[in-house]
Order: structure tokens, then C-alpha cells, then sequence
């Protein structure tokens, strides 16, 4: 043999790995075809591919062994996995592996199957029935650590050890994979459609700096929660701005790829232009006192619903506090519930507006979008009962009128029309807190509150998706007004602090 494919994620080298290669691999060529090589911060795949490019090629150096290390992109679920491996190492090195002049070695049966069948001789590692004592797999020993197991660095490679320790990946892998809010493909939830999501973002970029520019101090600013840099793109245009460093902060990987795309296309002027893949809640991204202005636009409901609410929250408006320059702003744009959200109101729906099934579906059909589309106003609101993540119960008192609290009322109210995305927004909550909520919370952080903060409504919203299907009106049946659905936020760290 002139060569051994290995393929895996390698986010860590082991003891048992080492000495396996150092005696299969003695007289050959190690191919290290590392995948996922795209995916990184998250629960996955939490270390970057040129972290585990540089642990493999230590290693290699410590043992002697001669390595080729190829990276491999996620690609969809597929049965051609191993053909499509083989290419990429083709593609990156020249060299064609063949079952005459290379094995392939592989703990996973399925994996090692698919190589199998191209016609490859299969070396099983960890997998070895011969084995007296089976050795703890690299995924296994990566668990240990993320759970605060130091036995970690006893199963673990030095080279490993010592990538982990000089790139501070021991803390960074621990945050990723315990954190409660990411998903495994590091974004906030696994149903929503990044597309729809980013034209969204991306159409109404003009109107959210104009809502806040008057307030955004120069210096360090940075948007948290900056989707595809959109609005750091309205910033960019700003001359008084050229001077400051404009600092997008994103937690799915999807919307990060984006913005750096958008970076290496020329789509900012000014050269202190930085994105980062980070999740806030994660640790701290910036060092304490350090930036001037920071800016979050319809983010703090999803750290709500994602996480633990207000215990998540208090733990996100402190990491801003903490890394705001004193006399620095934090400029928060978000959905607000209404002033009393907790107060029974009446709630009256349309019936004649679509479908009214007698009862609302426990499982969704794959047409979720159509299904939702062609149901009744009031049909909605059962169904969303179904599928809120939150406590929501109403009392049906006939006639497409129910009885409720003024909070649900508008969750509702507010979410009915989110036919395309419907299964991720139904996972989030947009009236948790109101005015006087954020204000108890702000200022309890340390955070003044300046006057300039203000909730307003969303008449294009109430004028042509609420009114025309629904109406409020107080228990004794009289009239209610539309409430509040936004909020702005100006929040002043004191200058003496």
C-alpha cells in the first residue's frame, strides 16, 4: 500500500490513533480527508478546520508520519459519500486513490461500507473486534472535555493538547456544545428559511438605520445578531463613520457565510469591516469597556424564546453592558408586547376567510406553508394553540369570539400570517416582555434609559393583516385600540461606572 485514507472530522487526535498509524502506516502516505471542513462553532463540528489542519500536521511531525490533509465540505446525506471523498483528494492533491494502491481506514460500519464498495480494503481502528479493550472514539474523548472531564488530555494526542491549549479551543468547545440556545448546525432553529430571512433583513436595511443612526456613537460599533451585514452596509456608507471600526456579530453559520461573502465581494469600502461566528450567550466576545455603540435588531426575543427567557436575557443585556465603554450606547430594535399584556381581553376572528377543520392537526402535512395558507383566521388560532412552544390557553365564548390574555392575543395576532415559516415562528414569543419590563431590566443591569426609548405600532401591519380579520374589545365589550407591537431602546452605560 502507498496509501491510507483516513477520513473523519478530526476534531481531535487521540493516543490510540497515533500508534494505530505509526504501525499500519509505517511505509505509506497518510490522507487525512477531513470533513465538514466547512462547518465550525457548531455542537457538531465546534473547531475550525485549520485548527484540525494544524493538530494533524503536530502530530504528524511528533510521530514521523508522512500526511496529506484534504478538506472536504459538507455535502447532503448521500450514498456516494466515499466516490465523493476519493474526488475531493483527486481534486486537492493529484493523487487518484484506488483499492490497488490505498486502504481506507474507518471505525464507522456505514461509512467503511461505502468504501468498501468501491472495492477498498478496510482497516477498522477503534473498531477492531481483535482489540482486547476498546478505546474511546475522538468523539468521545472531544464529550469528555466539553462535560469538564480532564481525562480528556490522558486519551487525547499531545498535539491536540497542545492546539487546544495555545488557541484557547478547550473553552470555545465547551461553550459551543453546552450551549442551550444553538442547534446543532449552529443556527437558532433547524426549520427556518435563511432565504426569505436574509431578503427580509436585507429589504428593510435602510429604514433600521435610519431609525437609529442619530444615536450610534462613532468609535467600535457592532451589530449582534447582523444576519447578512446588511445594515453594516448602510453604516459603511456613512462618512462621519470611516474612521470607526464596524463589527458584525452572527451565530448561524449560514448568515456568517454570507457576510463574508459579501466582504471578499467588495460589498464594504471601509477596511475595518470584521465579521465574527460567535454566539453572544456563549462567553464574552469583547473585551469589557471596549466597544461604543452596539446595535441588536429583532434579536432579544429570540434569546427569549431560544433560551431560558429572562434569565438568558439578563445574561445577554449584561455581556453588553459589560463590554460598553462608560458614556457607550446600546440601541436595541425588537417586537414589544403591549402595555397590561396580562390583562383577559376579547379576541373576534374570521370564519370566512378559509378552512375550518374540526380540529386542528397534531402533526403538520409536508405542505405546511399551503396547509396554513388555506385555513380560516380562527382556524389559525386553534392551530397555533397546537404549536406554540409557549403556555397559550384561551376559552371559546362562540361565534369566532375567545376570551384571553391581550399578550397571547397579539403573539397571535402577530404570527397568523407567517404562513412560509411558520414552524419557526411558532418556536418564538414576541410579547414575553413589555415597556415597563424592559425598563426594570435595563436599569437594574446598570443601564440608563434615555428618554429618547419609545414603543411604537405598526400600522401597515394592523391596517392590513389585524383590522380586516379581527377586532379586540374588553370583557364588557367595549372597543379596544390596537396596542403597541415594537419597541426602541436607547440604553446609556453612566459615565462614572
Amino acid at each position: 500500500m502507498d496509501y491510507l485514507l483516513f477520513p473523519g472530522r478530526h476534531h481531535l487526535l487521540t493516543r490510540f490513533q497515533a500508534e494505530f498509524l505509526t504501525r499500519a502506516a509505517a511505509d505509506a502516505t497518510v490522507v487525512w480527508a477531513v470533513t465538514s471542513a466547512n462547518h465550525e462553532n457548531t455542537k457538531r463540528n465546534p473547531v475550525p478546520y485549520h485548527r484540525r489542519e494544524a493538530a494533524i500536521e503536530r502530530l504528524s511531525a511528533m510521530t514521523g508520519l508522512r500526511s496529506l490533509v484534504v478538506p472536504v465540505f459538507d455535502t447532503a446525506p448521500t450514498d456516494r459519500f466515499a466516490e465523493v471523498t476519493v474526488k475531493n483528494v483527486q481534486v486537492a492533491t493529484g493523487l487518484e486513490l484506488t483499492p490497488e494502491n490505498a486502504v481506507v481506514a474507518c471505525s464507522t460500519p456505514a461509512v467503511a461500507g461505502m468504501y468498501a464498495a468501491l472495492g477498498f480494503t478496510i482497516m477498522p481502528v477503534e473498531d477492531d473486534p481483535a482489540l482486547e479493550t476498546v478505546p474511546e472514539r475522538p468523539w468521545d474523548v472531544l464529550m469528555r472535555l466539553a462535560a469538564g472531564d480532564e481525562s480528556w488530555r490522558e486519551l487525547a494526542h499531545p498535539a491536540s493538547v497542545d492546539v487546544f491549549a495555545r488557541y484557547r479551543l478547550v473553552e470555545s468547545v465547551r461553550a459551543v456544545v453546552n450551549d442551550p440556545v444553538v442547534g446543532d448546525e449552529g443556527g437558532l432553529t433547524a426549520t427556518r428559511d435563511y432565504r426569505t430571512y436574509v431578503e427580509a433583513f436585507a429589504a428593510g436595511a435602510d429604514r433600521k438605520w435610519r431609525l437609529v443612526r442619530e444615536y450610534v456613537r462613532p468609535g467600535r460599533i457592532v451589530d449582534v445578531g447582523c444576519g447578512a451585514g446588511a445594515v453594516l452596509e448602510e453604516a459603511d456608507r456613512e462618512p462621519a463613520l470611516r474612521e470607526s471600526d464596524l463589527i458584525g456579530v452572527e451565530v448561524a453559520r449560514h448568515l456568517f457565510e454570507e457576510c463574508v461573502h459579501r466582504k471578499a465581494q467588495g460589498g464594504f469600502t471601509n477596511p475595518n469591516v470584521f465579521f465574527y461566528h460567535r454566539n453572544v450567550l456563549g462567553g464574552a466576545v469583547f473585551a469589557p469597556r471596549s466597544i461604543d455603540t452596539t446595535m441588536t435588531f429583532a434579536l432579544t426575543h429570540e434569546i427569549w424564546s431560544y433560551g431560558a427567557r429572562m434569565e438568558s436575557l439578563r445574561r445577554f443585556v449584561a455581556a453588553i453592558y459589560a463590554h460598553t465603554v462608560p458614556g457607550g450606547v446600546w440601541i436595541n430594535s425588537d417586537v414589544c408586547g403591549p402595555d397590561g399584556k396580562d390583562r383577559l381581553v376579547r379576541m373576534r376572528l374570521s370564519t370566512a376567510d378559509g378552512d375550518s377543520p374540526p380540529e386542528p392537526c397534531k402533526e403538520l402535512p409536508a405542505d405546511v406553508a399551503g396547509y396554513m395558507s388555506g385555513l380560516s383566521t380562527r382556524a389559525r388560532l386553534d392551530q397555533f394553540a397546537v404549536d406554540f412552544r409557549f403556555p397559550f390557553s384561551f376559552t371559546d365564548v362562540g361565534d369566532g369570539e375567545v376570551e384571553l390574555t391581550l399578550g397571547d392575543a397579539m403573539d397571535f395576532l402577530t404570527r397568523k400570517d407567517y404562513t412560509d415559516n411558520w414552524q419557526s415562528e411558532t418556536q418564538e414569543q414576541f410579547c414575553g416582555l413589555e415597556m415597563a419590563d424592559w425598563k426594570s431590566l435595563l436599569t437594574d443591569v446598570g443601564f440608563e434609559v434615555d428618554a429618547a426609548s419609545h414603543t411604537t405600532r405598526n400600522d401597515w401591519i394592523v391596517e392590513n393583516r389585524l383590522a380586516p380579520v379581527a377586532s379586540l374589545h374588553r370583557p364588557d365589550g367595549t372597543a379596544l385600540d390596537w396596542p403597541v407591537t415594537h419597541v426602541l431602546l436607547i440604553a446609556r452605560r453612566p459615565l462614572n461606572t
